[in-house]
């Protein structure tokens, strides 16, 4: 039985996910780029539809992450023609980027898939 929370354990909970949200995005923009090259928006709407629209991000927290990432040689990118538009970035991740993932990954999301708490709150009706 699914006990709803108290609007004072909501608001914990919405200050909780917001803080762990903003720390999220790297990830998120990673895991996108992952998947394959993708320009903005298409990033934007595979970080909404791949967290269930839990996570969204505007546009300048996106472009200010992508400018640092390319800085660091995580993320490349390429300009692609548009017809009456300006150019259009199409992002994707060096090997560098892909492989600082790989390793993040293993690292800090692995072990948290196989604890049993995770599974018996996940499985909690």
């Amino acid at each position: 039985m699914l006990v709803k929370l108290t609007e004072y354990e909501e608001q914990l909970l919405n200050g909780w996910e917001d803080v762990y949200k903003r720390g999220q995005l790297t990830l998120w923009i990673l895991l996108a780029l992952y998947d394959g090259p993708k320009y903005m928006a298409i990033i934007k709407e595979y970080i909404v539809s791949q967290s269930s629209n839990t996570l969204t991000a505007d546009n300048q927290s996106m472009y200010r992450a992508l400018r640092r990432y390319h800085e660091t040689d995580i993320v490349t990118f390429e300009n692609q023609p548009v017809s009456n538009a300006p150019d259009r970035k199409i992002y994707k991740l060096t090997p560098t980027g892909k492989h600082l993932l790989e390793e993040f990954v293993k690292r800090n999301v692995c072990p948290l898939l196989g604890l049993p708490i995770i599974r018996e709150i996940k499985d909690r009706k």
